[in-house]
């Protein structure tokens, strides 16, 4: 039994989409995946045993993109078509049943709506699977202690809180007894955006650049608390079980809250989604990351 499933291009879209992943694999015991996703998304997959192929699709012109899934696909007779992208990919294939979940954006949280699209009366919480491999380098990089992981980065400016902003937060969560690491993405651009964080604060850890996404997530598990950007790190480290905190300005808390046990979020004043982060101080941070850090399990 083969089920293939598309998900987003996008990092934050994808992890967000591994709720219902899980819950799937959960319902079909006897199924085996094929996960379609963007080259920046493929590492989530990886280390889950139910997958057994991952897929990238990279966008091309006239969308021959697609028409390359079609030809990876055609000759398979899936038991489903999970698409999560509301392409008309799932009618040209053959499949048993099809569920083909609208595309584009709109009012109310994603996760939720990917839930109710696939019929879970509970909203799947994402997750991240790791490997052995990952689990003993992250333990390496990152021994036993309190880490306060910084994600100062994002895919625009728009949405990055002040640097400097960052530095004041991890000093004062120092009396928490909490010590910096700071991730971010692949490439110069990520790492000119970290600098200033990480010039300003020699005592933290540098992680960030190009690793996979299964040893990112198993290096947020050892963290006590993620603060971060609306991204796609923020994201992972709440499916990864880290305590988060999201930082959110001008992009839509209302749809793309990190979800998790302990995931929580503050935003600038002002509209939904319209708000500059310049707006948000660091007290206001600093006060719902010690309300994190102090709910019952966190300590401990």
């Amino acid at each position: 039994m083969r089920i293939l499933f598309i998900t987003s291009n996008r990092l934050g879209d994808a992890v967000i989409s591994t709720g219902v992943l899980d819950a799937l694999q959960k319902r079909y015991p006897a199924a085996m995946f094929t996960v379609v996703c963007g080259p920046v998304a493929a590492g989530l997959f990886e280390a889950d045993p139910r997958c057994e192929r991952v897929m990238t699709m990279e966008k091309r012109r006239h969308d021959r993109h697609w028409l390359d899934l079609w030809r990876a696909c055609v000759r398979t007779r899936w038991f489903m078509v999970v698409d999560l992208r509301g392409s008309l990919l799932g009618l040209m294939l053959r499949a048993r049943r099809r569920i083909i979940v609208r595309g584009g954006r709109r009012p109310g949280r994603r996760i939720v709506q990917l839930g109710e699209a696939l019929g879970f009366r509970r909203t799947p919480m994402p997750r991240v699977w790791t490997s052995e491999a990952q689990r003993e380098r992250a333990a390496v990089l990152l021994p036993q202690g309190r880490w306060l992981a910084l994600g100062p980065t994002a895919n625009w400016d728009g949405k990055i809180w002040p640097p400097e902003r960052f530095v004041e937060l991890a000093q004062a969560l120092r009396a928490e007894n909490l010590r910096p690491v700071l991730f971010y993405g692949p490439g110069e651009g990520e790492r000119a955006l970290a600098k200033p964080v990480l010039k300003a604060l020699p005592e933290a850890l540098d992680l960030g650049g190009n690793r996979s996404l299964g040893e990112v997530a198993a290096l947020l598990e050892r963290c006590a608390l993620f603060v971060g950007n609306d991204s796609g790190l923020m994201h992972l480290a709440a499916a990864a079980g880290t305590p988060t905190l999201g930082l959110f300005g001008p992009s839509r808390a209302s749809e793309y809250a990190p979800a998790g046990r302990l995931a929580r979020f503050v935003k600038a004043p002002g509209q939904d989604g319209h708000a500059p982060m310049t707006g948000l101080g660091v007290e206001t941070v600093l006060t719902a990351a010690k309300e994190i850090l102090h709910e019952k399990g966190v300590q401990d």
